[in-house]
């Protein structure tokens, strides 16, 4: 039981039957697919309730026991596990709810639960309140449900047109219910429920809360009502009621009772209208193919019984409470019966047919007309239902068609009844009471029938017979050829009745006819008809008009009409008399009055509807109708006759020909006095007759009818020149007296009828908005001119929309007016009550925020004129104006009250729109939107409302996208379409304000705090902690309906544009920093928002590509967002799950539980083990870059005959302007505007008649320019949804952790992005704007794809142990199908795109740079291999892949060399760069030298080393100290980078030297300017971001690749090195200053160290002293050159002497120190550059001995014969006397220094080589601690370290170590070298002086005379390097000592072992050992 008993929280009173409407909807009306199947469900499920309408579950003592205990034991509620306690409070509403309604307890409280769960959708009601509403809602869905049924019946009337399964469904369903008495329940469902009744029950429970919820609440009620009514109704349309049925239904109606106006009410109309179609028996006339079949289901022919009952029940005399309605009952069942009598059926039901005459005489006794006019066309609802119309239409016509014998009787009572007055008036007395008028309500109920046709139906035209207007020749149309058939007998019945009743009408019918003439006449083609009618009844001859002229005909009128303007205008008074306020009215009695009235009613209809009317009458030399009207008008006739004229003037009004007329005329005969004469003291005219008469009278027909007379005038034509001549001519008399006498005192005006005061209002407004709309500012509006006036100068008047601009711009009466009205109008709609006049008021506002919306849209324009003419007018923006303070209000509330129309929108939905829209222009001001957000939220309960307004505006299910503005031809159409444009304003104002700051109207919309900080929000559900529904719930409900269906958001299809601003503003919200976090926690966690959309990408709309591509643009951004934002958080299983569902390629199972791991690890178990057998689906993000077509349609350019093409586009060009979308369109009504007046301004015959066709190019061109518009929006949609797509595939890559994806997929993903991009983009027709994007993400796809392969290598996967398909994960032969790709993609962009082209080469780079060896570590063994080895192993897989890619780059031949070559030498200087990077690594890879060929070959080589000189300047400029654009110093990196690459071959590096290489760079000056070093600046100037470098590292940053370029061409050039050399030192000498400059340096820093190390390369190498032998060097200058060369040789030992000894620690201490990030790195390289530049001077050295002779005994000597060594050991030089006696010679100690200290080295970087090795080879084994260390080596920041995963920290120390490894083999290779050649310096030098030098005497020694200095020169240049002239026996005898002493046994032992341990490996073995063994030879000879 306890099962049975749980509560179901949708409530099964109100959830389940919603649903039910919601299925039975989407089936019949919006014709889902699948949705018969579903209401086969629901129908199945729902039976009962359909079977017990409306009948509540009973009550029962053990529910309410159950209920009673829920607060103590808790209740079961359905689908959450256990009970829940609810709590006291709920109960006893729940007991009162349950006896209110009289419902089961357990039903009650399920009520009361789903009204809290639904409480945020209705804020300001309590749950209980919320649960009347459910409660009612629930019955309306039953009853909307089966009136829905019935309808989608088969049957006799109308057709849906649906499926023939559902039709038969919903047949055999309904059928059933009926049959189970349906029609009886419905009955006593109608009476009973009463909304008096139910109000008070519930008043007395308290169940009634504020005006709108009572409103909602009866309206409901009546709905229901109305709804179970109509299920009958369309029952009896489509199918008859049995007998038992028609006869309930006939006794229900017997006691009906009307309304208070006497009509019926539209519940009970509904009822009378299903009895007259159960007696309908017209439809068998038309004789469709069903007519048999519906023959034998109608009871009237089949049954007898039927009749025979129906026939006495309405026979019977019994009388009914409405006797008219039992007389209209009476006469269709007699019309019933005499159809039946004409059917051959009919003949078996004589008895009853033959009671057709009678029957139809006891309803014209009851008054049948009369009820029909007053009863049921006086009833609102009538208009509601087509089908109503055209039964009554049928029930008319055919009492006239089958009874003419009953219109004949009518007729002549009537003729009897008009002699009977006549003769009464005739004898004084009163006429007969007992007259009957039934041919008189006749007529009016025709009038007034077919004078409403909502549905434009024109059924009227029965009554008009073709054959009359044959001979009429201006008529066109469809009937012209339907004439020459005979017409259908009804019609000529109908048509004779017409005219026969025209015919010698009486007095007493004239105005009866005529109003039935005005009925007849609505309608186009009636109009024309009746038309021709009252021509042909004029009279033959005008002459003799009293003897033949029938009255009703347009002669006599107009004759009558003259007549009387004849005889008035005698009466005329004296403008200046006192007797003129009371005219005297001797003309027109009453009776003429009434006459006129209608006539003139009835020329205003068909003047209206047919415009060939209109001029016919206008254009008659004999009526002149305006002119007697103006003149009629004039005369003192009564205000309603001068109001019907005005109107009838409106009426000619809407053609622009007659206006134009009318305009002069009504200026001539001063209806408005427009100009006083010279004397009068008094005002005349309509002004005097609405201030004195109209105000005394309280009623305005007059003032009501002169606006609508102006408001048609001035839509037709505006004459600028209107009074010229008498006045200044314009509009502007009108507009004061509309504006001063007609609106501003509208309010304290007096009216007899309430609703006037509206009325006068609305017209008045409607005058001014049209005014207003159709203004222009124009310059020459604010220019003031004058005009000559009658020999004086008058001020001109402005046009009238520029005066309304200006009031509304002021804080002017007519803006506080138009503002209070709308207070007055949003305080009316606040009360929900019907009130007099309501509509016009509604419309009055309407006009008034059309007018201030206006304002606003036009005042920017008018101000800037305004601004520009200097003018001195003052005006305010209206924005602000409206932030002014209320007059009533007392409180600055405008604005708000503008908002608050929007809580009204679903009963205005118009204001809402206008108010939406002006809010959305107002919010663009950021300086508003803060007061507005303190408006708005000033006081709780308006704040409440606004909030509650706008969420209803978003949440209207009415609304309707794609709709034209065109298609308002249906009001339901029309509103939605209203509907929709309010929401778009909505989230355009959200939009708007989003980007404004805080806080914004958004914001608070939205749902954020404004009043503390945004990012503290909280936002939860609606409801959830008292949370109301905000625009942020209504938008996201918006977005998720039927997000849960495979088909997708519905919105998405249904309103494109819609979804798309919601995406957008929810993209916002996820962008703004302050907004991000709650939003996106809010999306993630209570609505999973983006998972749930993310599923249904791609968006496919055919209609509407560019939504699709939009919606998607802004979702895709979103979801890059949050895969950021839970990537940084490490909310790992959110991320993982967004990118399976983007990147999976399996299928997956929809709507599975998505977190759980148990299913990830099935899926990768068995995507092992079945390999292929799922098959796979195509990826999420390859499926939504399908869905962007890159291919783009382009209009043709036009084709012109009249128009200049070029000035065309011009034009074009100067109309285009950037939207609010931010795209480029050209505004089409401007330039319709231009063309069109370019059109009218030609003149002369030829181009009047070539106006048409000049005005069809000009709409070609308009289309033309509409699909160019179409078109770039269409790019910018692509462009916009290419680049969200990049976003996150690269936010995807990039930002995701990257273990979420595994190496193998990432590449494999990669592989498939990058191949659909290239296809896509290389197609024929891409659209070329797409290319820059695509080639951007290329670049970014190729840069993983590169770094995932790298990382993998890293990983270990290795190539050894790599698969045979090839290079990691990825095959190579994708590889090559993608490098394919990307060179094709490079040549497809020709000779443009060059900045498109620079990501293509970074991409090209990127690949390249897979195919590149990493570094490995040098472990000095490889060396052991022996040369066959190397050359028989294997190919890896690099160099394998490396073969390949280059036999593809040579595949495309000289075409690609040649795009790239071109890029390198020109353009953009990222394109240059990179293509030069491009050059560089092909080149590299290049074995056949192809590219190198063609490089020089084709004098690209040439010119890139040429532009070096043009460089030399940009250079320049970059050493000043303010730094400029540092790109000219990137270029020439990039060329040098690529000539060093070109120098590193042998062949390149000569052509080099035959381009002039060295020649050019000699020519530069820039490096002669070297900055000062930065301690001597001045403070200040340093880039505090570290960027940019300073002055002398950018000097550096061009000196060292000009260093390294010369060193890498000495090295290349074998044959021709000697010019090389020759070259470089040329450079030297020119550049010798600042060469000796940087060689003396007394700072050496990092940079100048690297700077020393590559100087003293090249001078080892080039400052040699036969350099110059051979050359053809000028013999003046060599001495010079050879002096410079001497001064190099000398500078380099004494910088030898510097870093060997006295500065080399303190340089190392000093590394240290000043790099205090990454002291480690920067040691390491300061060791490694001194060790090299050591290597380099040891080199010289060694280079000079052995040039200047191969024995010891010739050779010249370098050092001095001392051994003191240069430092001590506490770092401070050693100042000794010896050392000072060679001061310009460095002596033998330092070598011998230099020897010890490098061997010293050796062994502690061989221990340091060894341990690292060890630390690479266990790398796993290291603590983490250890490599935490190795990683700050690599890493910035002191957090970095922390934040790294373990692979990549362990990735991370590999390469430190590698890095490590490789520097101390470098520095072992270093230290061994310097070893090697300062024992051969020694060896050479001790063999000189101990063996061949001849000692001198030795108290010379101390002073090198002039003399002896120059008897020691010999040839050779190089003997004055020596500061040596004279060595004594003791220098060399102490020299043998110190060497002895300093060339230990230690030393050479470790020597000798530097020498095992190194040496081996490489070539030189025994080398050292062999000069160790002779110098210890020379150390050990006896001293001589």
């Amino acid at each position: 039981m306890a099962a049975q008993m749980a509560v179901n929280s949708g409530a099964s009173l109100w959830g389940p039957l919603k649903e039910l409407w919601d299925t039975v909807e989407g089936a019949v009306w919006r014709r889902q697919p699948e949705s018969v199947h579903l209401l086969d469900l629901q129908l199945k499920k729902h039976k009962p309730n359909f079977l017990s309408l409306y009948k509540n579950p009973p009550k029962s003592a053990e529910q309410r026991e159950k209920v009673r205990k829920a607060s103590t034991e808790g209740i079961a509620i359905q689908g959450q596990q256990g009970s829940r306690l609810l709590p006291e409070q709920l109960l006893t509403e729940a007991f009162i709810l349950s006896d209110l309604f009289d419902i089961g307890e357990l039903a009650a409280l399920e009520l009361l639960l789903a009204g809290e769960n639904q409480q945020p959708h209705f804020p300001g009601l309590s749950r209980g309140l919320v649960a009347v509403l459910l409660y009612w809602d629930g019955k309306l869905c039953v009853a909307n449900s089966l009136r829905s049924l019935i309808q989608s019946r088969h049957g006799k009337t109308f057709t849906l047109e649906l499926s023939g399964e559902l039709v038969a469904l919903t047949t055999r369903f309904t059928d059933e219910l009926m049959s189970q008495g349906l029609t009886r329940r419905l009955l006593t469902l109608v009476s009973e429920i009463n909304v008096t009744r139910e109000f008070e029950r519930l008043q007395k429970e308290r169940g009634l809360g504020n005006e709108k919820h009572r409103k909602e609440v009866s309206d409901l009620i009546k709905e229901c009502r109305q709804a179970l009514a109509d299920c009958l109704f369309a029952w009896t349309c489509q199918s008859p009621l049995g007998k038992d049925d028609t006869l309930a239904l006939v006794a229900h109606l017997e006691t009906v009772t009307v309304e208070a106006d006497g009509s019926l009410d539209s519940v009970n109309l509904a009822l009378v209208m299903a009895l007259l179609y159960c007696l309908d028996v017209s439809f068998l006339e038309q004789g469709t193919e069903d007519r048999e079949d519906l023959l034998q289901a109608l009871p009237l022919l089949t049954e007898k019984q039927y009749v025979s009952a129906v026939h006495s029940r309405l026979v019977d005399g019994r009388p009914w409470k409405l006797p008219g309605l039992q007389a209209v009952c009476r006469l269709a069942w007699a019309l019933a019966l005499h159809a039946l009598s004409q059917l051959p059926q009919g003949s078996a039901l004589a008895e009853f047919t033959e009671a057709d005459e009678a029957l139809a005489d006891q309803a014209l006794l009851g008054g049948v007309f009369l009820f029909m006019t007053e009863g049921m066309l006086g009833c609102e609802g009538f208009t509601h239902d087509e089908f109503y119309t055209r039964r009554l239409h049928s029930l008319i016509t055919d009492f006239l068609a089958l009874m003419p014998m009953k219109v004949k009787q009518l007729r002549n009572r009537a003729d009897e009844d008009a002699r009977l007055v006549h003769m009464s008036l005739q004898m004084g007395s009163e006429p007969p009471s007992s007259l009957r008028k039934d041919l008189d309500h006749l007529m009016i109920l025709i009038g007034e029938f077919y004078s409403k046709d909502p549905f434009g139906l024109e059924l009227a035209l029965e009554f008009w017979c073709h054959t009359e207007s044959l001979q009429h020749t201006s008529l066109q149309g469809s009937y012209l050829g339907m004439a020459m058939q005979r017409p259908p007998h009804k019609q000529v019945v109908l048509s004779k009745f017409v005219r026969q009743m025209g015919d010698l009408l009486p007095p007493t019918l004239y105005i009866p006819y005529l109003r039935m003439l005005k009925g007849l006449a609505n309608g186009p083609q009636c109009a024309h008809y009746c038309f021709s009618l009252l021509k042909t009844n004029g009279a033959p001859h005008g002459d003799n008009m009293q003897v033949t002229g029938s009255p009703v005909s347009w002669e006599h009128f107009f004759h009558s009409l003259m007549l009387y303007h004849e005889n008035l205008r005698r009466d005329l008074p004296n403008a200046d008399a006192t007797h003129y306020r009371l005219p005297p009215i001797r003309g027109i009695t009453q009776r003429e009055l009434d006459g006129l009235t209608s006539f003139l009613q009835l020329l205003c209809t068909i003047i209206t509807w047919s415009e060939n009317a209109r001029l016919a009458l206008c254009e008659h030399p004999q009526w002149t109708p305006a002119v007697v009207m103006l003149g009629l008008l004039q005369c003192s006739v009564q205000p309603v006759l001068k109001g019907e004229l005005l109107l009838c003037l409106a009426a000619f009004g809407k053609s622009p020909e007659i206006a134009a007329s009318l305009w002069q005329s009504l200026e001539y005969t001063q209806i408005l006095q427009t100009v006083r004469a010279p004397g009068q003291k008094q005002a005349a005219g309509i002004e005097v007759e609405l201030n004195e008469i109209e105000s005394s009278c309280e009623e305005y027909p007059l003032t009501r009818a002169f606006c609508q007379l102006i408001s048609t005038l001035v839509e037709s034509a505006l004459p600028v020149n209107l009074g010229a001549g008498l006045r200044a001519p314009g509009f502007q008399p009108y507009l004061t007296f509309l504006r001063d006498a007609v609106f501003l005192p509208f309010p304290t005006r007096a009216y007899r009828r309430a609703a006037e005061k509206w009325e006068v209002a609305d017209a008045v407004l409607e005058v001014f908005h049209k005014l207003l709309r159709d203004y222009e500012p124009q310059p020459s509006d604010f220019v003031q001119e004058t005009v000559e006036l009658q020999g004086e100068q008058v001020l001109a008047h402005k046009p009238p929309g520029h005066s309304l601009m200006f009031h509304l711009l002021n804080d002017s009466p007519t803006l506080t007016l138009c503002l209070s009205l709308l207070e007055e109008g949003v305080r009316q709609l606040d009360t929900y009550s019907l009130f007099p006049g309501k509509k016009q008021l509604e419309s009055a506002v309407l006009h008034c925020l059309c007018l201030l919306d206006l304002a606003l849209q036009k005042e920017v324009v008018f101000m800037d004129l305004l601004r520009e003419s200097q003018a001195s007018l003052i005006v305010s923006p209206l924005e602000q104006l409206l932030q002014g303070v209320s007059a009533q209000s007392r409180r600055a509330d405008h604005i708000v009250n503008i908002a608050r129309y929007l809580y009204h929108s679903s009963s205005n939905p118009e204001a809402a729109f206008q108010s939406a829209k002006i809010l959305q222009r107002i919010a663009r001001y950021p300086n508003i939107q803060n007061r507005l957000v303190g408006d708005f939220t000033h006081d709780q309960t308006v704040s409440d409302k606004l909030m509650a307004g706008f969420v209803e505006c978003l949440d209207n299910e009415g609304a309707e996208e794609g709709l034209e503005k065109g298609d308002d031809s249906e009001p339901a159409k029309k509103e939605a379409r209203i509907r929709h444009e309010t929401q778009i304003h909505i989230l355009n104002l959200l939009i708007t304000s989003l980007e404004l700051k805080t806080p914004n109207l958004a914001l608070y919309l939205l749902g954020y705090e404004v009043k503390k900080p945004i990012n503290s929000t909280n936002l939860q559900d609606a409801g959830v902690l008292g949370c109301p529904r905000s625009c942020l719930h209504a938008i996201l409900s918006l977005l998720q309906r039927g997000s849960e269906r495979r088909s997708g958001p519905v919105l998405t299809s249904q309103a494109p544009h819609l979804a798309e601003l919601c995406y957008q503003v929810i993209y916002q919200l996820c962008v703004c920093s302050d907004t991000s976090g709650p939003t996106m926690r809010y999306l993630r966690t209570s609505q999973d928002f983006l998972f749930t959309h993310l599923q249904h990408l791609p968006f496919i709309l055919p209609g509407d590509e560019i939504s699709a591509l939009s919606q998607m643009s802004w979702l895709m951004k979103t979801a890059a967002i949050e895969l950021r934002v839970t990537s940084l958080n490490r909310q790992r299983s959110h991320t993982q799950r967004l990118l399976n569902l983007l990147l999976d390629d399996q299928p997956r199972t929809q709507h599975a539980a998505d977190g759980e791991t148990g299913m990830e690890e099935s899926r990768s178990v068995s995507g092992f083990l079945h390999f292929d057998t799922v098959s796979k689906v195509r990826r999420k993000l390859l499926s939504v870059l399908d869905a962007i077509n890159f291919s783009q349609d382009v209009p043709e350019l036009l084709q012109l005959d009249f128009f200049e093409r070029t000035q065309i586009e011009q034009v074009i060009a100067n109309c285009e302007h950037v939207n609010e979308h931010g795209h480029t369109v050209c505004n089409v009504k401007l330039l319709h505007r231009v063309l069109v007046a370019e059109v009218n301004a030609l003149q002369g015959m030829a181009a009047i008649g070539q106006r048409p066709l000049l005005m069809e190019e000009v709409n070609s061109i308009l289309q033309q320019v509409v699909e160019r518009n179409r078109v770039r929006r269409s790019l910018s949609a692509k462009r916009h949804a290419l680049q969200s797509w990049r976003g996150l595939v690269e936010t995807l890559l990039t930002a995701c952790p990257a273990d979420l994806i595994p190496a193998d997929d990432r590449q494999i993903i990669i592989r498939d992005l990058l191949l659909d991009l290239h296809d896509k983009v290389l197609s024929e027709d891409s659209a070329g704007e797409l290319m820059p994007i695509v080639a951007g993400a290329v670049f970014t796809l190729t840069a993983h794809l590169s770094q995932s392969v790298l990382s993998e290598q890293q990983q270990g996967a290795g190539l050894e142990g790599g698969s045979s398909s090839g290079f990691a994960s990825i095959a190579n032969s994708a590889l090559h199908l993608i490098l394919r790709k990307l060179l094709d993609f490079i040549l497809c962009t020709g000779g443009g795109f060059q900045r498109l082209r620079a990501h293509l080469y970074g991409a090209l780079l990127y690949y390249l740079q897979i195919a590149q060896k990493p570094e490995e570590p040098d472990t000095l063994q490889q060396a052991g291999k022996s040369m066959w080895e190397r050359l028989t192993a294997p190919e890896d897989g690099f160099s394998k892949l490396q073969r390949e890619n280059l036999a593809i780059i040579e595949s495309y031949g000289t075409a690609l060399m040649e795009v790239v070559c071109r890029d390198a030498c020109d353009g953009h200087e990222i394109g240059r760069m990179l293509a030069l990077a491009v050059l560089d690594r092909i080149l590299s890879i290049d074995r056949q030298s192809q590219w190198l060929l063609y490089v020089c070959n084709s004098g690209y080589l040439r010119v890139l080393v040429e532009s070096l000189r043009q460089d030399d300047t940009a250079l320049q400029t970059l050493l000043s100290p303010q730094p400029p654009l540092l790109k000219p110093l990137y270029i020439y990196e990039s060329k040098m980078a690529l000539l060093t690459r070109v120098a590193k071959t042998g062949q390149g590096a000569v052509e080099l030297l035959r381009c002039g290489l060295v020649s050019q760079l000699v020519e530069c000056q820039v490096f002669d300017m070297v900055p000062d070093s930065d301690s001597h600046r001045v403070f200040g100037q340093r880039d505090p971001s570290g960027f940019i470098p300073s002055p002398l590292d950018r000097y550096r940053q061009i000196l060292l690749p000009a260093l390294r370029l010369f060193q890498v061409i000495l090295t290349s050039t074998t044959t021709h090195h000697q010019q090389g050399a020759t070259q470089v030192l040329q450079w030297l000498i020119v550049h010798a200053d600042t060469i000796q400059g940087l060689l003396r340096c007394q700072e050496l820093s990092m940079g100048a160290l690297q700077e020393l190390s590559l100087l003293t390369g090249i001078i080892s190498k080039t400052a040699l002293p036969g350099a110059l032998e051979g050359q053809d060097v000028n013999s003046a200058a060599l001495p010079e050159f050879q002096g410079h060369i001497s001064r190099f040789q000398r500078q380099c030992l004494s910088l030898l002497g510097r870093l060997a000894g006295s500065e080399r620690e303190r340089l190392l201490k000093q590394a240290e120190i000043a790099a205090p990030g990454d002291p480690a790195e920067r040691r390491e390289e300061m060791e490694v550059a001194m060790q090299q530049v050591c290597a380099n001077i040891m080199e010289y050295c060694q280079t000079l001995l052995l040039q200047s002779s191969a024995q010891a005994q010739f050779s010249i000597c370098l050092f001095s014969p001392s051994v003191n060594e240069p430092a001590s050991r506490d770092g401070h030089t050693d100042l000794a006397l010896p050392s000072a006696l060679y001061s310009r010679v460095p002596s033998l100690g330092l070598v011998l220094f230099l020897l010890k200290n490098s061997a010293a080295d050796f062994f502690r970087f061989h221990q340091s080589h060894r341990q690292a090795l060890g630390k690479l080879q266990s790398l796993e084994q290291l603590p983490p601690e250890e490599l935490k260390e190795l990683c700050a080596a690599l890493v910035s920041g002191t957090g970095g370290v922390e934040k790294i995963s373990s692979v990549q920290r362990s990735l991370l120390a590999k390469r430190r170590l590698v890095q490590l490894i490789n520097n101390r083999a470098k520095l072992l290779a270093l230290c061994s070298y310097v070893i090697e050649t300062c024992l051969f310096v020694m060896w050479r030098h001790l063999e000189y002086y101990l063996l061949y030098c001849t000692p001198t005497d030795p108290k010379d020694s101390l002073m090198p005379g002039a003399s002896a200095y120059r008897s020691r020169l010999t040839d050779d240049s190089f003997g004055r390097a020596l500061g040596l002239s004279r060595v004594s026996q003791q220098d060399l005898e102490q020299l043998q000592s110190d060497m002895g002493a300093g060339f230990g046994e230690a030393l050479q032992r470790k020597l000798l072992e530097v020498e095992g341990l190194y040496s081996q490996v490489r070539s030189r073995y025994t080398f050292i050992q062999a000069l160790v063994r002779r110098i210890r030879g020379l150390l050990r000879q006896p001293k001589s």
